[in-house]
């Protein structure tokens, strides 16, 4: 375990056996509620804010990363490199059961990617069943991995996001093999929980939204990272400002690949 994880509070037994398994096994785990009722209040409000603020531009950062195939969805509201807007966003990459996680997945020298706030507005967010790399890989050569920060709870009703367990192990994109990947898959589960809560997927098991059915937009956070030898989704080292810069102590920017 690198000196900046212990630093971070990382520890042998941050992740249980049951819960490493778990991940193993299926390519996801629940972390469980890691944010208060009050820290969600402050995150949502900080939220509101910047949406005002940065308007049609919100996100636009996306649109500068070559390695970002999709920067601009229909019905999805966008915020890119949280980093630096606000301590209220340094918890989404430095929480160590989230890094426990992403040593397990990524082993170590791993870095944050990308910091982004989604949220899919009423009547979209449909994705087709999809991973986040652009190639199959072999079992545990795995390059990317995400972390998903609920805002609201997460419903069928509101387009909670669908995984298809274990197909991280398979070595197939999905594309390759279904007729339809817009379509439900028979063994796909769609994650169902409150408000706080924090999902761990191996971006390389297949996943994706689903249809927002209700007036309310479904909102979330997603700290992603990659491993070491892999390039940022937002290049880290350009965009930090110096006040994010002196906020942080130094095993958080090592996180960050700073």
């Amino acid at each position: 375990m690198g000196t900046s994880l212990t630093e971070l509070g990382v520890r042998n037994d941050t992740l249980t056996i049951y819960e490493k398994g778990f991940l193993d096994q299926n390519g996801f785990l629940n972390l469980g509620k890691l944010l208060s009722d009050e820290q969600l209040e402050s995150i949502r409000s900080r939220i509101n804010s910047l949406m005002q603020r940065e308007g049609e531009h919100a996100g636009g950062e996306l649109l500068d990363s070559p390695y970002i195939r999709h920067p601009k969805e229909d019905g999805v509201d966008r915020l890119a490199d949280l980093v630096n807007k606000g301590e209220e966003f340094d918890l989404f990459y430095t929480h160590p059961r989230v890094l426990a996680a992403m040593e397990h997945v990524l082993g170590e020298g791993f870095k944050l990617s990308s910091l982004n706030y989604r949220a899919s507005q009423p009547g979209q967010g449909l994705q087709k069943l999809h991973v986040d790399w652009h190639e199959a890989i072999s079992v545990n050569d795995y390059k990317v991995c995400n972390s998903i920060w609920l805002l609201d709870d997460f419903s069928k009703a509101n387009g909670a996001t669908r995984v298809v367990p274990g197909t991280h192990l398979s070595g197939q994109l999905p594309q390759d093999v279904l007729q339809d990947p817009f379509k439900p898959h028979p063994d796909e589960l769609i994650i169902e929980a409150p408000a706080g809560s924090v999902f761990i997927f191996n971006s390389h098991t297949w996943h994706g939204g689903t249809i927002n059915n209700t007036g309310q937009t479904r909102r979330a956070i997603h700290s992603y990272f990659c491993g070491k030898g892999q390039p940022q989704q937002i290049d880290q080292k350009k965009y930090i400002k110096e006040e994010t810069r002196q906020r942080l102590q130094k095993a958080a920017l090592a996180i960050l690949g700073v």
